[in-house]
């Protein structure tokens, strides 16, 4: 079954009561049961709803996974990898990602002595002197959040296998429509899936998907004993994003590239983030990797001036300056305040995220009305 027919049958089957094309919401908390331990397959729904199967059952057939785990929030599904591991154990990270992954990774699990080295991961080759034989974890996203870097997963698989250690990606800003980690090697995938997979800003959601049924078993675990589970009303919202997934990614991409070009080409913009851009670091490993480039991309303003920048977002009509990103309405955001507010600047600007750097999530509005819309604000 191919990408786009799996979005919208990838491990579904007409509801077994009365035949419901779509999965039905079971508002429930609990189920009948005959005696003890006899009941249908369901007992809870902390640990089993039927909806949330059936979205479980997409995200693994999406990802090329046997294995699905949705949860109640990006950060919770991250968080039930982390618990993965011992204290004592390190993990060798990305040092451009998602500032609530840096602050769940230093505020909460460094106080549980999980100890966490971020680094560039550009250049594969020069993470193997990171790892120790503590090391357990390599946490990768690719593209970065927010500058867009992007990492070579099959080159990062090499090596954590070469050390028997577990290799996670992030793959909410590509989404399978365009990377498919597993296939790279990857043995967990993860989805904020109140992005690109629910695609319409109305709800918030966590996802895993790995192959190895072991691993699957660790998860699922966590995720019952911790209890960071998601509701039907959601998972019947993201189950149908999941559905127009492709057909949004793919005006999404051609969006993002008319964005990146525009934007390239204006004399008040300084430089534009893009992996589509043949000037784009690793460009060469996105074509090889990636099967388009999204609609996420950063730009700097010149003169690096923090008022300026903060005059542009806020003169936006089209684009709405908001947190979030991967909905099919336009958003603009600025990283430094916003989303990362939570790194230290020292931190930040290390890794490129200045007070002049606008984070645009290019919905799938007209193109013309998004150029119409980011030419006043920079030209105002």
């Amino acid at each position: 079954m191919k990408f786009n027919t799996k979005t919208i049958h990838g491990g579904q089957s007409p509801d077994k009561a009365y035949g419901s094309v779509m999965p039905p919401i079971y508002q429930t908390s609990t189920y009948a049961q005959t005696t003890p331990g006899g009941h249908k397959g369901y007992e809870y729904s902390r640990t089993h709803n039927p909806t949330r199967d059936a979205l479980e059952k997409s995200f693994a057939s999406i990802e090329n996974g046997h294995y699905g785990l949705a949860f109640g929030s990006g950060l919770a599904a991250i968080d039930a990898v982390v618990k993965l591991l011992q204290p004592g154990d390190e993990v060798v990270s990305t040092n451009d990602l998602y500032g609530g992954t840096y602050r769940l990774f230093t505020k909460v699990f460094e106080k549980f002595q999980i100890k966490f080295q971020f680094i560039g991961m550009e250049n594969a080759d020069q993470i193997e002197q990171h790892i120790t034989p503590k090391t357990k974890l390599i946490w990768v996203e690719t593209p970065t959040n927010p500058m867009l870097s992007i990492i070579d997963i099959k080159a990062v698989s090499a090596i954590a296998k070469k050390h028997g250690i577990l290799l996670a990606v992030d793959n909410t800003f590509a989404t399978p429509y365009l990377q498919q980690p597993l296939d790279l090697g990857a043995d967990i995938v993860m989805h904020s899936a109140t992005k690109y997979l629910g695609g319409h800003s109305d709800v918030v959601m966590g996802a895993l998907a790995v192959k190895d049924k072991g691993l699957a078993d660790q998860l699922y675990f966590i995720q019952n004993a911790s209890g960071a589970v998601c509701g039907p009303q959601d998972s019947f919202l993201v189950l149908r994003g999941v559905k127009t997934l492709h057909v949004r990614m793919q005006r999404h991409c051609e969006n993002g590239r008319v964005v990146a070009t525009f934007l390239q080409q204006h004399p008040k913009v300084e430089k534009v983030y893009w992996p589509g851009l043949v000037t784009h670091p690793n460009h060469e490993i996105a074509v090889d990797q990636m099967n388009d480039f999204g609609g996420m991309l950063s730009f700097t303003t010149k003169g690096n001036n923090y008022e300026e920048t903060i005059k542009v977002v806020e003169r936006l009509k089209v684009f709405t300056l908001a947190e979030s990103l991967g909905g099919v309405e336009s958003l603009a955001g600025h990283p430094a305040s916003m989303t990362h507010a939570s790194i230290p600047k020292e931190v930040r600007v290390k890794t490129g995220v200045l007070d002049s750097l606008i984070r645009l999530s290019v919905g799938i509005e007209d193109a013309d009305d998004l150029m119409a819309d980011l030419k006043q604000a920079l030209e105002s």
